[in-house]
């Protein structure tokens, strides 16, 4: 049987040219996310397939890393080449990178 253990690295980690799929819901992406990223929740992951992107590698995210490690392993199971990105948004708001809302008020991550 094929390994479809979670890649995982941190947000120190992430390259400058890369490719980000944020997995979290609707009210999180809205309220604050990373500017370059592509939003498909985990909840309408499998029916949505085909918005994610053919990235090599993909770097997938959530709030803390959680449901992005699961769905790393989802996609590498099913084809992709996917990384979880360890402690999610938290770290990267915590770490003062740039955040966009979609709400019109400052971005957070919640």
């Amino acid at each position: 049987m094929e390994d479809v253990s979670a890649q995982e690295i941190t947000i120190s980690e992430l390259p400058a040219e890369r490719v980000l799929l944020d997995v979290r819901e609707n009210d999180e992406w809205e309220a604050g996310h990373a500017p370059d990223a592509v939003h498909v929740p985990m909840t309408e992951l499998a029916e949505r397939l085909a918005d994610v992107p053919e990235a090599e590698p993909l770097y997938v995210i959530c709030r803390s890393g959680g449901r992005s490690e699961r769905v790393t392993q989802y996609l590498n199971a099913n084809g992709w080449e996917a990384v979880n990105v360890a402690g999610g948004m938290s770290v990267w708001a915590g770490l003062g990178l740039p955040l966009v809302s979609e709400s019109g008020v400052a971005p957070e991550v919640i």
